[in-house]
């Protein structure tokens, strides 16, 4: 039996899961999360096989999320579920430790599958994934500016993009003000920008933000 936490801020879509994975013999829902606090509650306990996530939630973006289930429990296969189509996020994450990545337009019967093939600690690729990380195997030279950023360089360059501060990201992320500072730095020389408006106005072109 593979045991499934759902993180996901809308309790439909969590309902909607629960309920189609209800009708697989193999899977059986343990926890439910609605932000990225409480999926990390879930991973504490340790009762979750597989963890299906999705990107965009309250107080902690599924990206930092991300960051701190697999700091917390690096075996633990990460699924991301999102609304956000594949180009947008789906390398970096990969790159980032998750272990496959699904926009919420799939079928359900690829969600289970996808779920399978995690558990048995394989990454799942769509076809649209793998053409990307093709792509990027090709000519890094191809790559958008936020894929060379580092996984720590991306968190700070979506919450600066979404109009965080530095200092309450020094708190939130348990950093110091000055390492924030070196980060933002280093996120404006790798993507060429030079204001906070240039990130926000990058991350909204390129579907990063909503």
């Amino acid at each position: 039996m593979i045991r499934v936490a759902i993180v996901d801020d809308h309790a439909i879509v969590r309902a909607g899961l629960r309920q189609y994975f209800a009708d697989q013999v193999d899977l059986k829902v343990t926890g439910e999360a609605s932000n990225g606090r409480e999926a990390l509650d879930l991973v504490r306990k340790g009762e979750v096989d597989v963890l299906v996530m999705d990107l965009s939630m309250p107080d902690q973006s599924g990206v930092d999320a991300l960051a701190a289930v697999k700091a917390r429990a690096p075996e633990l296969p990460v699924l991301i579920l999102s609304g956000f189509p594949e180009e947008h996020y789906a390398t970096t994450l990969l790159r980032q430790g998750a272990s496959g990545y699904l926009n919420k337009e799939c079928d359900p019967e690829e969600i289970v599958k996808a779920i399978r093939t995690v558990h048995r600690g394989r990454k799942y690729i769509t076809a649209g994934v793998a053409e990307l990380l093709a792509d990027g195997l090709s000519g890094a030279g191809d790559k958008p500016p936020h894929e060379q950023l580092s996984e720590r360089e991306f968190q700070v360059f979506l919450r600066l993009a979404k109009g965080e501060t530095i200092g309450h990201m020094a708190d939130s992320m348990s950093l110091s003000v000055k390492t924030v500072s070196t980060y933002r730095t280093r996120v404006m020389e790798k993507m060429k920008l030079e204001s906070n408006s240039d990130l926000t106005y990058y991350a909204l072109k390129n579907g990063l933000i909503q």
